[in-house]
């Protein structure tokens, strides 16, 4: 079963993060993905855009997958229908992300199992930007 890290660690998690590749992350301002990565540049994280079709975003270069990202990311946050997951795991697995974040509303227990199971860590059901605000504000 499935269980998110504790508030402890997830306070260790954020402190430690520099890059967040949010995956998802729609052109259109009013979209959450889009205020929450607003949010997150403001509070100093560097934001990787992952879009299919956008070329930039939030001033920052959009990549097509985390697997086009040419650099070192500390996050995989995901905003993308939990249904749909599966090829983002497969390729936060293979660029050997260090952590997976699935936003609010995001739940694929087998999916952040499988996360795990390869080596990271994973937060899932929770919004990045609101726990960075509360544990590190």
């Amino acid at each position: 079963m499935f269980a998110n890290p504790s508030e402890d660690d997830l306070r260790s998690l954020l402190k430690s993060v520099k890059t967040i590749a949010v995956v998802g992350l729609s052109p259109k301002e009013d979209r959450p993905s889009y205020h929450v990565a607003a949010g997150l540049q403001k509070l100093g994280f560097r934001i990787v855009p992952v879009h299919p079709t956008a070329d930039t975003i939030l001033g920052e270069k959009v990549y097509a997958s985390l697997r086009d990202i040419p650099f070192a990311i500390d996050v995989a946050d995901v905003f993308r229908d939990p249904a749909h997951i599966a090829p983002i795991i497969d390729d936060a697995i293979a660029i050997k992300a260090p952590h997976l974040w699935l936003q609010e509303g995001v739940v694929n227990e087998a999916e952040a199992l499988r996360a795990q199971a390869a080596g990271m860590q994973v937060v899932m059901d929770r919004c990045i930007w609101r726990d960075a605000v509360a544990l590190l504000v």
